[in-house]
C-alpha cells in the first residue's frame, strides 16, 4: 500500500476542494488532493452545472478569478450570458482546464485520481489521516497534519465519527420560519445533468427509446406538455434556453417536472450509491429522449465533445445536500434575516465566505408537500466556526458539508459560495501548519486579514467592490461592528448596503468611538450638537476621533483653510492616504460631510481594531 505524508490532506476535488488547494499551495503548503472522478471542479464541471448561480456583484477570491479567465477565454461577460439562468455560463470541459490549471500552477499540489476514502486514521479525538481505495482495489493511506472534507456527501465527516446533521431539523428545534412542524430525512432532490448539443436542423440525434419510457413523467414541464390548470408555464424553447451554453450546447437540469431525483445518496454505501446514480441517469435520458421525441428537437443530441463518458452524461451527479457537520456554531436562518440581533450574537463578524443567492430547496420528487414561499433573505455571510467541528480535531468542513441548517443549506450551497468556503478552509489550514497552531484555535481575525489579502469579500456589500479606496477599511469597521450595513432581498441576487458616501450621523460616530473607547465621553469642547441624527462634518469627525483617541498633543500645526485645529493636525500627520486630503495644498475641506468611507479608513488606519484577537470561544 502506498502511504504518504503532507501538510494538508483534502478529500474531494469539487468547487471546494480545489479551491482550498490553490489557496493553500499558493500560501506555500504542502497539498495533496484527492478526487474520485478525472475531473476537478466537482458540480462546477463534472457535474455539469457550469451555470453559475448567483454572486454575480459579489466575485469574491478565486470565485472572480475563476470567472475573469472564463471572461478571457470567451471574450468578455456577454459571451457567457447565453442562458436565462445565469451571467455566467460555460462548458464544462472549459471550465475543468481552467481549474486545472488555477491547480497545478498555484504551488505545491499533488493530484490524485480515482481514489475515494474508505477509512479515516484517529489518534483519540484527532485525525491523522485518510486511507483510500479505487476500483481495482489498490489502496493508499495518506497522513496530514489537517485534513478537509471537501466530498460531495461529507464522507470524511461520516468515517471520523464526527456528529452530522442529515434531513430537515424542526421547526421547535431551530426556530427558523418554515422549517417543518416534525424533522424528518428529507434532503434535496439531486440531478444527473445532461449536455445536449444543436447538431443542425437537418440532423436526428434521438437516443433509443428508454426502459420504462412514459411521457406523462414530465407533465408541466412546459407549456406545451402542461395542462389548462397550470399557470406560469413556459413554452419548450424558453425551458431550454435557461441553461443555453456557448458552443451551441444547453445544460439539461431542469427543476420543473424534469430530470431531478430523490435519493439517500449521500448515506448510502459505495454499492448502493452506483446503483441509485443509474437510476439519476435513467431518469435524464428518459427526460432527454423526452425533449427530442415528444417536444420535437430532434436536432439536439447528447454533446460528443463535452464528458469522457461512454454514455456523454455528466461524470458524477449533482449533489445539493448531504450530510452537515455539528460546528463550533451553526449558521440559521434568523441569523441570516437579522445579523446583527443579539439572538445572532455577532456571528457575522466571523465571516469568511459571501453569498446573495435566495433559498431554494429542490423537493418536487421527493414525493413531499413542502411550501416553497420561503422568507425573503438579504445576502449575507458564512462564519468561519461552521467550518470546525464540535469535537473532531484536525477536521475541517467544506463544500456542502459545513454547519449550517437545511434551511439555510438552500442559499450556502450554489457553487460561488463553496468555492469561497473550500478557499477559506485552505487557508485556515495553511494558516495552522505556519503558526503550528490547532485550527479551532485561530484568531479569525488573522484567517480574515489572509482572506482580504486575496481579494475575498467578508461582508457582502454590493456598493463597495475592492477598487474603491476604502473597501478592505470598510469590511474589516464593519466586521468589527463599528459600521452597520442594511440588507435588502431583491429576487434572485439579494443585497446588502454599506453606504459608502453617505455621511456618517452623530450617534453612528459615538456608538463605534465608544466600542473603541469605553471612557470616550462627548466634550463640551466640541460643539457636539444635541440631535444624534445630525450629519457629521470631516471637522466634527475628526475632532471626535481625536478626543476618543486620548487628545494627542502631536500635531504638525498647519494652518488649513482660516481654521487651526489640532484635530485636523493630528490626522493630516499621519498621512495616511487619503484622496480626500490634498497634502501639497494642505486642504482638508473641513465642511464637507464626514461620509462612512472616511470614517472607517480613519479608525481603521488609528485605532487598529482588527488587530484586537477573535476566537470562537
Amino acid at each position: 500500500m502506498k502511504k504518504i505524508k503532507t501538510e494538508i490532506l483534502i478529500v474531494g476535488a469539487g468547487a471546494s476542494g480545489v479551491c482550498a488547494a490553490i489557496q493553500a499551495a499558493r500560501m506555500g503548503r504542502k497539498v495533496a488532493l484527492v478526487e474520485q472522478s478525472p475531473w476537478l471542479g466537482g458540480m462546477l464541471t463534472a457535474a455539469g452545472v457550469s451555470a453559475i448561480d448567483g454572486n454575480h456583484k459579489l466575485p469574491s477570491g478565486l470565485w472572480g478569478e475563476f470567472r475573469s479567465r472564463l471572461y478571457d477565454h470567451y471574450g468578455g461577460p456577454q459571451a457567457v450570458e447565453t442562458g436565462w439562468v445565469s451571467n455566467t455560463l460555460f462548458e464544462p470541459k472549459v471550465g475543468e482546464r481552467i481549474l486545472r490549471d488555477m491547480a497545478l500552477s498555484a504551488g505545491d499540489v499533488h493530484l490524485f485520481h480515482g481514489f475515494f476514502p474508505v477509512e479515516v486514521l484517529m489518534e483519540k479525538d484527532r485525525i491523522m489521516g485518510v486511507r483510500f481505495s479505487n476500483d481495482q482495489k489498490q489502496q493508499m493511506e495518506i497522513r496530514a497534519l489537517y485534513t478537509i472534507d471537501a466530498t460531495e456527501y461529507g464522507d470524511v465527516i461520516a468515517l471520523s465519527g464526527a456528529e452530522f446533521r442529515y434531513g430537515r431539523e424542526s421547526a421547535a428545534e431551530t426556530g427558523e420560519p418554515g422549517a417543518p412542524a416534525k424533522a424528518d430525512r428529507f434532503v434535496q432532490d439531486l440531478t444527473y445533468v445532461a449536455v445536449l448539443k444543436d447538431y443542425g436542423p437537418d440532423a436526428d440525434k434521438t437516443i433509443s427509446r428508454p426502459q420504462d419510457y412514459d411521457p406523462h413523467e414530465f407533465k408541466g414541464c412546459c407549456r406545451e406538455w402542461g395542462d389548462e390548470f397550470q399557470k406560469n408555464t413556459i413554452d419548450a424553447q424558453r425551458m431550454l434556453e435557461y441553461g443555453r451554453l456557448p458552443g451551441d450546447k444547453f445544460m439539461i437540469n431542469w427543476p420543473r417536472n424534469g430530470n431531478d431525483y430523490f435519493s439517500h445518496l449521500a448515506v448510502m454505501d459505495r454499492a448502493g450509491r452506483l446503483a441509485e446514480i443509474e437510476k439519476s441517469k435513467a431518469v435524464t435520458l428518459r427526460f432527454v429522449y423526452f425533449i427530442q421525441q415528444q417536444l420535437g428537437f430532434k436536432n439536439l443530441g447528447l454533446a460528443d465533445d463535452e464528458f469522457p463518458t461512454s454514455d456523454r452524461l455528466a461524470l458524477i451527479p449533482y449533489i445539493r445536500e448531504g450530510r452537515r457537520i455539528v460546528g463550533k456554531s451553526t449558521l440559521k436562518l434568523q441569523y441570516i434575516l437579522h445579523p446583527y440581533s443579539a439572538e445572532a450574537a455577532g456571528l457575522y463578524q466571523q465571516g469568511i465566505a459571501v453569498g446573495n443567492y435566495p433559498l431554494d430547496h429542490h423537493h418536487d420528487k421527493a414525493g413531499i408537500a413542502v411550501d416553497e414561499e420561503y422568507a425573503p433573505i438579504p445576502a449575507f455571510n458564512v462564519p468561519f466556526a461552521c467550518l470546525i467541528p464540535q469535537k473532531v480535531r484536525g477536521l475541517i468542513a467544506a463544500e456542502k458539508s459545513i454547519s449550517v441548517t437545511h434551511m439555510v443549506n438552500g442559499c450556502t450551497r450554489l457553487q460561488p459560495v463553496v468555492m469561497q468556503i473550500g478557499q477559506a478552509a485552505g487557508a485556515a489550514a495553511a494558516l495552522a501548519v505556519e503558526k503550528d497552531r490547532p485550527v479551532e484555535k485561530l484568531n479569525v481575525r488573522e484567517l480574515q486579514e489572509t482572506l482580504l489579502q486575496a481579494g475575498m469579500w467578508l461582508m457582502p456589500f454590493t456598493d463597495v467592490t475592492p477598487e474603491h479606496w476604502a473597501f478592505k477599511s470598510l469590511q474589516r469597521v464593519a466586521l468589527c461592528g463599528l459600521l452597520k450595513g442594511q440588507g435588502k432581498a431583491s429576487d434572485w441576487a439579494n443585497e446588502f448596503y454599506i453606504f459608502p458616501e453617505k455621511p456618517v450621523t452623530a450617534r453612528e460616530a459615538v456608538e463605534a468611538l465608544s466600542a473603541l473607547n469605553p471612557e470616550f465621553k462627548v466634550n463640551n469642547d466640541l460643539h457636539f450638537p444635541e440631535n444624534l441624527e445630525h450629519s457629521l462634518t470631516r471637522q466634527e469627525g475628526v475632532r471626535m476621533i481625536w478626543q476618543a483617541l486620548g487628545s494627542p498633543k502631536e500635531s504638525v500645526n498647519l494652518f488649513l483653510n482660516d481654521v487651526q485645529d489640532l484635530a485636523v493636525d493630528f490626522i493630516l500627520a499621519q498621512n495616511l492616504g487619503t484622496p480626500w486630503i490634498d497634502f501639497e495644498k494642505e486642504l482638508f475641506y473641513p465642511k464637507e460631510p464626514m461620509t462612512r468611507s472616511v470614517f472607517a479608513h480613519l479608525i481603521d488606519h488609528l485605532f487598529r481594531p482588527f488587530k484586537k484577537p477573535l476566537f470562537f470561544e
